[in-house]
């Protein structure tokens, strides 16, 4: 039975991997911060999905989480996904430095570790998958948050050219708005946002999966967001940064 490390697996996008990955019969290593909620969520997957779930807290922007997780994926895994991430509720250059640093820790150290971690037990198996959580944001200009996500979609293609392992995968994923505890937390005005750029977490997930599949190394997933990410290139960046700086504000 292969196995899924999933990072930030308790709501949102993560908790949809979960069940999507569990339903397709994965055993799942759940990574989040709160070990409370964590068990619950790896509770009901067991009852629903009757697959083995093991259980990890840890805080990825901490260095005695990093570790604890590197070490875990060392033991090996088919499939890992960087999900966990935090948007701030203040934008730059407002933000606090510790805040900045932070969101560095989690968006780019992590992925690039945690990569680095799982990668010789794959290479050993010769066969396993990566996919890293980015975001649409990566392809327009929303402070650290969207400097932080390009960062992924390059480290993505950039590794998974330099594997160059046709049976080991890594791909960057990268939706738009998903309807899940994120905007809330981040102290984004949803109301703000229009109806109809929303996507269910399940959607994007099965998308991903299904491009995950087709060895493709960046997945945007649904047409709409498609087509705004081809417009965007041919759009001044002056214009796409003071339409983008206002999506979500207060």
């Amino acid at each position: 039975m292969p196995t899924a490390l999933i990072t930030g697996a308790t709501a949102g996008l993560g908790a949809a991997f979960a069940r999507r990955l569990a339903g397709d019969g994965f055993s799942l290593v759940l990574v989040a911060r709160d070990e409370t909620r964590l068990a619950e969520v790896a509770d009901q997957l067991k009852l629903r999905y009757g697959v083995s779930v093991e259980v990890l807290g840890a805080d990825l922007a901490t260095e005695d989480g990093l570790a604890r997780v590197e070490s875990r994926l060392r033991d090996g895994v088919d499939l890992l996904v960087n999900n966990a991430g935090f948007g701030h509720p203040g934008s730059f250059p407002t933000v606090p430095v510790e805040d900045e640093v932070r969101m560095l820790k989690l968006h780019c150290e992590a992925v690039l570790r945690l990569t680095l971690a799982a990668l010789p037990a794959m290479r050993e198996r010769d066969r396993g998958a990566v996919i890293n959580v980015a975001s649409v944001a990566a392809f327009f200009t929303r402070g650290t948050y969207s400097a932080s996500k390009a960062w992924v979609v390059n480290f993505s293609e950039s590794a998974a050219a330099e594997i160059g392992h046709p049976r080991i995968r890594i791909m960057a994923l990268c939706p738009g708005f998903v309807r899940t505890e994120f905007h809330q937390r981040a102290g984004m005005d949803a109301a703000t946002i229009p109806g109809f750029l929303w996507l269910k977490a399940d959607d994007v997930v099965n998308e991903a999966m299904r491009d995950l599949a087709l060895g493709r190394t960046v997945s945007v997933p649904d047409l709409r967001y498609k087509a705004i990410v081809a417009v965007g290139r041919f759009v001044p960046r002056g214009v796409v940064a003071a339409v983008s700086g206002r999506l979500g504000r207060r």
